[in-house]
């Protein structure tokens, strides 16, 4: 009996310790979470001393529109959740879903893992165009990097130019989907000029890239269409290249922070509104 019960005692501690363990683990991996999460707030946080307005999501499209439980059911999404490969937050990626269902014809600058590129073919109409560009990995030597370029940024981008098979692959919603490959500087644009009403640059985040990106897609942005960039951060040096550009555009064009989000938002045929 005695050595019965010494051996439940050891077992129950080892319970106990597998248990204490098991604790601890969750709780770390909560605070890197917490970190990760805080850190990428703070970066976002950090734009209030932008020239570029902040405005609620509710006031920058009526599909966003709060009623007493949340967003209308207008704005409800085919949606992909965590665990997928992909730059955007959770909320980014459903308000680029969300803009997707009245949109006829978009363009990507960056396909990444294609998450974006899936979600819009799935959220659209039937007759939708994606149409989505990235530099494949046997194209890495295409890549122009400039001197005023962050390293870092060009680090990142050669990195994630590595995949050669994409989410939507294979998919009921591939047909509607385009995939360019090749590197955006070289991109002729010219087959698209004004013919898109919806257009993400979330490609390199280089200074040149950034700028050589968004003055092609102002060329195919059509009359009422929207462009949306990524990653405008205030306190991330391999973004700076996004935060330095649309910084100084925002001089000449009426761009809008998108609150909640590392959106910023540029509609074809406003105007800038002149401030004293």
């Amino acid at each position: 009996m005695q050595i019965f019960l010494l051996i439940s005692n050891v077992l129950l501690l080892l319970l106990l310790i597998e248990a204490a363990r098991r604790i601890l683990r969750y709780r770390s991996q909560l605070r890197k979470t917490d970190l990760r999460h805080g850190s990428r707030l703070r970066e976002i946080e950090g734009t209030s001393d932008s020239p570029i307005t902040s405005i609620k999501l509710d006031e920058f499209h009526q599909l966003f529109t709060q009623n007493g439980l949340g967003p209308a059911l207008e704005s409800e999404v085919s949606f992909i959740g965590g665990g997928v490969w992909g730059g955007t937050s959770i909320i980014e990626t459903w308000v680029l879903s969300v803009l997707a269902k009245q949109a006829t014809c978009m363009f990507e600058f960056g396909t990444g893992s294609a998450r974006i590129t899936y979600l819009w073919a799935k959220n659209s109409a039937p007759d939708a165009r994606v149409i989505t560009l990235t530099l494949s990995k046997n194209q890495q030597a295409d890549y122009q990097a400039t001197r005023e370029d962050n390293p870092w940024a060009t680090q990142t981008a050669l990195a994630e130019s590595v995949l050669d098979s994409f989410l939507y692959s294979g998919t009921p919603v591939e047909h509607k989907i385009t995939q360019l490959c090749g590197d955006s500087k070289r991109f002729d644009e010219t087959p698209y000029l004004k013919q898109c009403d919806l257009i993400f640059i979330d490609g390199s985040h280089a200074y040149s890239y950034v700028k050589n990106d968004t003055e092609k897609a102002l060329r195919m942005l059509k009359e009422g269409g929207l462009i949306l960039w990524h990653d405008y951060r205030y306190r991330n040096l391999e973004t700076s290249g996004v935060r330095r550009y649309l910084d100084a555009l925002s001089e000449t064009l009426p761009l809008l922070r998108l609150q909640e989000t590392s959106f910023v938002a540029y509609r074809s045929g406003t105007n800038r509104v002149a401030t004293d």
